[in-house]
């Protein structure tokens, strides 16, 4: 479900589903307002506002006759209110599917992953739903493009390639599917023609490369067809060695494919 619990009178109006459905009343603002009206601030806090809203979209946009001013998981108003979201795309969206992240880092890698997933080819609902859902997780929702750990624990793992002093910090996880280990780097750099072994910081700095690298995995490991069959816990194993943070991947997926209509 798009949100793990409800919003609204009486409800338990968690920050990150509160802000979901601000969101959503927002990207349906024409359906219960009069034009030009102001959208709700998105802040995560249930107030009047929100509540005005909520009852406003279900008298207006839905046509009830009357609004118990509460949205739960799966009912008709958040079907109602997913139904009306814009085709394709969009930033808000992306927002949606990680209601903790900071706009200004959304802003920094639409653009970069809407051109990645068109390159590779993950272009159907599920591979997108378990793609974003991931580098959700593994970014901490895009604010993370360097593993925050000093990478001293891969040093001498010759199964990454870090066969030299010093490899493990030089070749930590980075990108916003963190690459990780010399070898991984080393066929990154062929795949690109780009040198990221005498330079791998490079792939933290540049918000391109670090959409293109996660792209990049994701199909070289076939990861794709590990999406296409919905398969959770075989994605994550892929990516992350075993199952670290898998309820977190989860969460992100289960919004993810609400707005993908799956």
């Amino acid at each position: 479900m798009c949100i793990a619990k409800s919003v609204g009178l009486a409800a338990r109006n968690d920050v990150a589903d509160v802000r979901i459905i601000q969101v959503l009343l927002n990207l349906n603002l024409a359906a219960w307002t009069a034009p030009g009206s102001a959208p709700l601030s998105v802040d995560g806090q249930i107030g009047p506002n929100t509540i005005q809203a909520i009852q406003a979209f279900e008298t207006r946009a839905m046509g009830l006759p009357a609004s118990d001013g509460l949205v739960a998981p799966g009912d008709a108003t958040l079907r109602r209110l997913l139904a009306g979201l814009p085709p394709g795309p969009t930033k808000e969206k992306l927002g949606l599917v990680m209601p903790r992240a900071m706009p200004r880092r959304i802003d920094l890698y639409f653009e970069p992953l809407v051109a990645g997933m068109t390159r590779y080819g993950i272009n159907t609902p599920l591979q997108i739903a378990h793609f974003i859902a991931q580098l959700a997780h593994e970014s901490g929702s895009l604010l993370y493009a360097e593993e925050l750990a000093d990478g001293n624990a891969y040093n001498g793992r010759t199964d990454l390639g870090n066969v030299e002093p010093g490899d493990g910090p030089r070749f930590k996880g980075r990108g916003l599917i963190q690459l990780t280990g010399r070898n991984n780097y080393r066929e990154y750099s062929r795949f690109t023609g780009i040198d990221y072994v005498s330079a791998p910081e490079r792939i933290a700095s540049d918000p391109m490369a670090c959409v293109d690298v996660a792209c990049w995995f994701w199909q070289s490991h076939g990861i794709g067809a590990l999406a296409e069959a919905d398969d959770a816990r075989a994605v994550t194993k892929r990516i992350n060695g075993g199952y670290n943070g898998l309820d977190d991947r989860l969460e992100h997926l289960a919004r993810a494919k609400a707005l993908l209509g799956l």
